[in-house]
């Protein structure tokens, strides 16, 4: 019998996501043969094939009522056992221009990308182009905190300051121009500059916030000598049949190239607009739908991107649990309780706020993305009850050290 938890989103949303040595230029930019354990590729048509006509009641009355009475605006995919059985996309795309979304539209996936910047990092792990024990300092020699290893960033144990408040900080004392997107590299040198100081000392506890996500980001490009968003789109998106996800950064689009618009408050006239923020990437900075991220599952279910041995240690508890049930992995959330394990990643920026689950024992996948932070995700029991997904304690996070966005 399933347990049954009370109020699953509330607490998620108060949290406010070797062979050679690194620069070793022999095998810096030589590509490795992938790792993974399959390679038959995923027949993509046939996982997105959906007919609205046999839509799950249950599910549609669910999602209707959330649309109608908690102003949920954005789109949702339910599916399970491989097969999708609820897509829905309801509301606007852009409230000022009146454009409503559709179910290929493009969410910036804020901290959900940090699932997939964990799975390049072990990709490359795999591969041999890193360990997870170095030192960030092998990789950025400037770097200027002593002990923080990449297994500390991918678990949020590495006690570095929030880069996101730092930088915004410098930004606005010495009037910087807020519409240039600063890239990854940019970050990493403003922290060596200004060496701001850390929260924790490393590996004191697990204390989560974007620096990690954004540092492994940089780590990325620095190990392949590729762009983050070029690696990704070849190593990962492209792998699991992604046709509609790409990282955008503003660094290097003066406009991002989707339709899809944040609107923060609660209310359709704060749409927000990107700036210098939306330059770092990593931590955030993919765009996808809810089809390509359930391609995403089905292609981390049949090891298309790394191993299973590879994919269990990113699903293992590295935290202490909290409240018994609760931990992080290699850049996943994970909730376990006797015969269920559901991995999952919440997102929260710039008025897009998600929630992605995978149930492993169950094969039930949940994507929701919205446009419109309006709390609508906190009401989401009566959905998870209604597929059998278990729902989470209303405490969840209590105390959990979570102090950024999402």
């Amino acid at each position: 019998m399933k347990q049954t938890l009370l109020t699953f989103a509330a607490s998620l949303f108060l949290l406010a996501a070797c062979s050679s040595k690194p620069g070793d230029d022999s095998t810096k930019n030589q590509p490795a043969e992938p790792t993974t354990e399959t390679t038959t590729p995923l027949n993509t048509a046939a996982l997105l094939a959906y007919n609205p006509k046999n839509a799950d009641k249950q599910i549609d009355e669910v999602i209707q009522k959330l649309h109608k009475t908690r102003g949920f605006n954005g789109n949702v995919l339910v599916a399970k056992h491989g097969k999708i059985i609820y897509e829905k996309a309801l509301g606007w795309a852009d409230y000022l221009h009146r454009d409503s979304l559709k179910i290929n539209s493009r969410f910036e996936l804020a901290s959900v990308s940090k699932t997939m910047t964990g799975t390049a990092i072990l990709m490359l792990m795999e591969r041999g182009k890193l360990k997870l024990d170095q030192n960030v300092k092998d990789f950025f020699p400037d770097f200027p905190y002593e002990g923080v290893t990449i297994r500390l960033l991918l678990t949020h144990r590495s006690g570095l300051m929030n880069y996101v408040y730092f930088v915004d900080d410098i930004y606005r004392k010495e009037h910087l121009n807020q519409r240039k997107g600063l890239t990854n590299a940019e970050a990493m040198a403003m922290i060596a500059k200004y060496k701001p100081a850390r929260f924790n000392v490393p590996n004191k506890r697990f204390l989560y916030n974007n620096s990690n996500f954004m540092v492994l980001g940089s780590i990325i490009e620095k190990v392949t000598g590729m762009s983050y968003a070029q690696f990704m789109k070849e190593n990962i998106f492209k792998p699991a049949g992604m046709e509609h996800t790409d990282v955008y950064s503003k660094a290097a689009y003066d406009k991002i190239p989707v339709d899809v618009v944040g609107h923060d408050r609660g209310q359709w006239r704060y749409s927000v607009a990107q700036n210098f923020l939306d330059g770092p990437v990593g931590d955030k900075g993919i765009y996808s739908t809810v089809g390509d991220l359930y391609l995403f599952d089905r292609a981390m279910r049949a090891a298309k991107l790394i191993k299973q041995s590879t994919m269990d240690s990113a699903y293992t508890p590295h935290n202490p649990w909290i409240h018994g049930h609760f931990s992080y992995g290699y850049g996943w959330r994970i909730f376990e309780a006797p015969g269920q394990k559901v991995i999952y990643h919440t997102g929260w920026w710039h008025g897009f706020r998600h929630i992605y689950l995978r149930d492993i024992k169950d094969d039930i996948t949940i994507v929701l993305l919205t446009n419109l932070s309006n709390g609508s995700l906190l009401k989401l029991d009566d959905l998870f009850k209604v597929t059998g997904m278990p729902i989470v304690r209303k405490s969840a996070y209590k105390g959990n050290g979570d102090t950024s966005e999402d």
